[in-house]
């Protein structure tokens, strides 16, 4: 196996968007977590509370020979809405806020310049981005039961109202990235 690069990402529903990302070539695991708060090593309770400041995350790690940083934002930007401030469809709260946490100033300076990309194109229409960029300070592990909650309950009602949709997103507008 070659080098792998880390994307950390706050999407909406970490369930969600651990499924997409796992769709994809090059993606060598999603690990759901939160990221962005104050207190150290939140609970999910503590974190749907929304007092700890923390957003759900995912952690990808990827091959960056099969999946550039670039590919990563792509898909971050098609599975979820950037435009709603503090919440992903059904979910409200600041847990669910769109953000993107860097590893790196590389990292940081490609994701600033790629929303900006995405606004100068009018990609939302009129409405703006509300992704947040800031560097991670502290990624914490989401309990074992968040880890691919999507392939171990097939069937939740949630699931398949919330994440199929957007797992159907990936495979379609990026056929030839998916495994």
């Amino acid at each position: 196996m070659s080098r792998t690069e880390r994307a950390t990402l706050a999407g909406g529903c970490f369930w969600c968007t651990e499924a997409a990302f796992k769709q994809l070539d090059g993606v060598e695991s999603v690990t759901s977590g939160y990221a962005g708060g104050h207190v150290e090593d939140p609970s999910y309770e503590a974190v749907c509370s929304g007092d700890t400041g923390h957003a759900e995350v995912v952690l990808v790690e990827y091959d960056p020979e099969a999946l550039t940083y670039e590919d990563v934002l792509q898909v971050f930007f098609t599975v979820h809405d950037p435009t709603q401030l503090n919440r992903q469809g059904p979910d409200v709260g600041t847990q669910y806020r769109s953000a993107i946490f860097t590893h790196d100033d590389d990292q940081q300076a490609t994701a600033e310049s790629f929303i900006e990309r995405l606004e100068a194109e009018g990609a939302y229409d009129d409405d703006e981005i509300v992704t947040e960029v800031e560097p991670l300070e502290e990624f914490y592990e989401a309990e074992e039961y968040h880890q691919d909650y999507y392939e171990k309950n097939p069937n939740d009602q949630y699931c398949s109202i919330q994440a199929e949709p957007k797992v159907k997103k990936v495979r379609e507008q990026f056929a030839s990235q998916v495994n």
